[in-house]
């Protein structure tokens, strides 16, 4: 796996654009397209192996707004997509499977329903991403309005022994501020869980991809990767794949 394929580029919907936030704050919000499809097709003509779909709007108010650009996205595009925001409920899921989403990010919801989560492990086997959403150390829920009592890993941990995926562990405070990924946080999680890592937050430039690139024995993935992508801070064809 080369840089181009460790990257995963994010495509965030709000009222229907593709936007980025700055550290979470759904005021402090930058229009990069009015087309979310077109987006999401141009990162696969640029070679990515896969794509990160957030529902900005879905994960404030607490289920998918975006559905149909959603599904229109997936029709798109043949590479993965990934899919997260909102998913708060078993048929919020079931209703993402469906059109075609490969992986679904759910973070609230296995902290305030542990069953309804395990149900939803059990019914999707291998396709539950666990997003551990972290601010100041402690892992954020419901849009990171809220914060838990958890660190990051404590968080993790409770999830390692179910048939997830993985993990994907963003560092809110870095999101969308092109200041460097969070690096100890993402290694610690890589390191004492069984299942893969996503980095996410922060990311600025080539260099901080090859940083996490150079993890990758410790089981970081890939990373998520918004505003330095959309402002050609890095540019996704110019890597190796």
């Amino acid at each position: 796996m080369g840089l181009r394929s460790f990257i995963i580029p994010a495509v965030d919907i709000k009222d229907g654009k593709a936007v980025r936030l700055f550290k979470g704050d759904p005021n402090a919000v930058t229009v990069y397209g009015d087309s979310p499809v077109e987006m999401a097709k141009q990162w696969e003509e640029k070679g990515a192996k896969h794509l990160h779909i957030v529902d900005l709007d879905g994960a404030f108010e607490g289920k998918p707004r975006n559905y149909r650009i959603v599904e229109q996205i997936v029709k798109a595009v043949s590479i993965p997509v990934e899919f997260g925001g909102g998913l708060r409920s078993f048929e919020a899921v079931r209703t993402m499977i469906d059109i075609g989403v490969e992986r679904v990010v759910i973070g609230s919801l296995a902290y305030q329903n542990p069953e309804e989560f395990r149900r939803i492990v059990e019914e999707f086997p291998g396709r539950v991403v666990v997003g551990i959403d972290a601010k100041d150390g402690r892992v954020a829920i419901k849009g990171w309005l809220e914060k838990t009592e958890f660190t990051p890993l404590e968080f993790a941990q409770k999830y390692d022994d179910m048939d997830i995926w993985g993990f994907l562990y963003t560092d809110v405070n870095r999101d969308g501020a092109l200041v460097g990924p969070n690096l100890e946080g993402t290694k610690i999680l890589a390191e004492h869980l069984k299942h893969p890592v996503i980095a996410s937050g922060g990311v600025g430039s080539v260099e901080d991809v090859k940083k996490l690139y150079g993890l990758r024995d410790y089981g970081v993935y890939g990373v998520v990767v918004g505003k330095a992508l959309y402002e050609g801070k890095i540019k996704l064809e110019e890597l190796e794949d």
